[in-house]
């Protein structure tokens, strides 16, 4: 992944194209039916990842969003635009299904957290991020519903495996209230893989002081795309004259 990159976000419920604030499922803003459509406009902007997130997929709810990642990552193939997705990756067959629809990166969150050894065999199908969604540091599991024992920075150590980290703050999700700089340097020194930030990007100044923590490896933006904060071209503009 290039340094600071730019990973537009789709989230998807229901098939359909959404935000929730805070993680909080009853608070959630929907932006469209096409999540195809969405990944070809983020393309034609110059995005070379896309992030998707199966929110039913990650509340336990099944993979019911997975035709439609299919979908975008068979269009987006032919553009040369890579797809990273998470939500509900449990086991090496939701891994090896989505390796199968062109998924390039796989994002596991709490399934790993509960079991690091599963990283490992998982990487040995696809490469993985392991997500690391915190509230004060602390990281939790179950679609933001529950914390775990597990702190930010031993988890930062735990799973040699991972291709990189994507770090959420959860209080800054989806709220435009800028991201944790502070907390994003301590993490981007505390391991040697690429951490990705996410939560809390609401304007280009923000992904300027973003692109300015030496060795983050990447920006997710969701809510200020879609609410015209900034477009996905100005957005990689900004993060190319920081690296």
């Amino acid at each position: 992944m290039t340094a600071n990159a730019l990973l537009p976000a789709i989230d998807l419920r229901g098939g359909a194209v959404v935000r929730l604030l805070h993680g909080d499922y009853s608070a959630e803003t929907r932006y469209g039916d096409d999540p195809v459509a969405v990944a070809e406009d983020f393309a034609d902007q110059g995005a070379e990842w896309v992030h998707i997130v199966d929110l039913d997929a990650a509340r336990g709810d099944g993979p019911v969003n997975r035709a439609a990642i299919g979908r975008v990552a068979d269009r987006l193939a032919s553009r040369g635009v890579r797809v990273q997705t998470g939500g509900g990756v449990r086991a090496v067959t939701d891994a090896r299904q989505l390796a199968d629809l062109g998924v390039a990166r796989v994002v596991m969150g709490s399934a790993a957290v509960r079991s690091p050894e599963l990283v490992d065999e998982v990487a040995a199908t696809v490469s993985v991020a392991v997500g690391l969604d915190h509230r004060d540091g602390q990281v939790a599991v179950d679609g933001w519903t529950r914390e775990s024992d597990l702190d930010l920075h031993t988890a930062l150590a735990a799973f040699p495996s991972a291709e990189a980290f994507v770090v959420t703050d959860i209080s800054r999700d989806g709220a435009l209230v800028g991201p944790d700089l502070v907390g994003l340097s301590v993490a981007a020194r505390a391991t040697d893989r690429p951490v990705i930030a996410s939560g809390g990007v609401a304007t280009l100044d923000d992904l300027s002081a973003l692109a300015a923590i030496p060795r983050l490896g990447g920006v997710i933006v969701g809510r200020a795309l879609y609410e015209g904060r900034f477009t996905v071209a100005e957005a990689i503009a900004v993060l190319e004259r920081g690296a």
